[in-house]
């Protein structure tokens, strides 16, 4: 039976587990796939020494840049994102290889164009961590112009305190790539000026556990359309698969 994984902190929340077991189930397919939760990253050599049956890892939050320091390879869209969240393992011998690869670029890609249809709105992209790292290649891949909120100044990226009337009215698509609204930050919600929001507005939020967050429910409260992540989360799992596989 082929092994497959999930690692990251907190993990708890996360649906893939359940997503690759039932796919296997559904498709016949002798695998089974499990969440393992890392302090931090370095734990990560001693997991593969206790599991040497894994063939892929899936990475979320924190470690989707931390990461790479392990991978011996990258394929090209991770080398240029900087951020991995599929690892395909392989061993002969003593030993092992990891590929890391960005599947998060195609699984937000292919849940955002059907919202879009025919435009493009420039976008504000809320964090600036790995997440938001594969959100700003997909845009610069799709012709959406965008701005990235840090809550730390630094350059090519602007604070929330920026955020004015101006720029929320100017940018309809508002992205939140941060972890608030998830997990131990479930209640919290990036600090946006909300009121600044309309019905012409899009956030999507690449949390879909829980499928409704504080920001999406602020959204809705101001007449703005929302989507949560759970198209991304299933597109992007798609892509693993056939990373593993190829």
């Amino acid at each position: 039976m082929d092994h497959y994984g999930l690692i990251g902190n907190p993990v708890s929340h996360s649906l893939s587990e359940k997503y690759f077991n039932d796919k296997f189930m559904l498709e016949d397919i002798d695998a089974r796939f499990e969440r393992f939760l890392l302090n931090d990253i370095h734990g990560l050599p001693q997991l593969l020494d206790a599991y040497p049956g894994l063939k892929g890892l899936s990475v979320t939050s924190p470690f989707k840049t931390g990461v790479i320091g392990y991978c011996t390879e990258l394929d090209e869209t991770a080398a240029k994102v900087r951020a991995v969240n599929t690892l395909k393992i392989s061993r002969e011998g003593n030993k092992l290889a990891i590929k890391g690869y960005n599947t998060d670029v195609d699984g937000f890609s292919a849940a955002l164009l059907p919202l879009l249809g025919n435009k493009k709105p420039d976008a504000l992209i809320l964090g600036s961590g790995g997440a938001a790292r594969a959100v700003a290649f997909a845009m610069n891949r799709l012709g959406i112009n965008y701005k990235v909120v840090s809550r730390t100044p630094e350059k090519g990226v602007i604070t929330y305190p920026e955020l004015t009337h101006k720029v929320v009215s100017s940018h309809k698509l508002i992205i939140n790539a941060t972890p608030l609204g998830m997990g131990r930050f479930i209640n919290q919600y990036p600090l946006i000026p909300y009121q600044h929001l309309g019905s012409g507005h899009l956030l999507f939020d690449l949390i879909y556990n829980p499928p409704e967050t504080p920001f999406m429910e602020k959204g809705i409260r101001k007449k703005a359309q929302v989507e949560n992540g759970l198209v991304m989360l299933q597109a992007q799992a798609e892509k693993a698969w056939e990373r593993w596989n190829d």
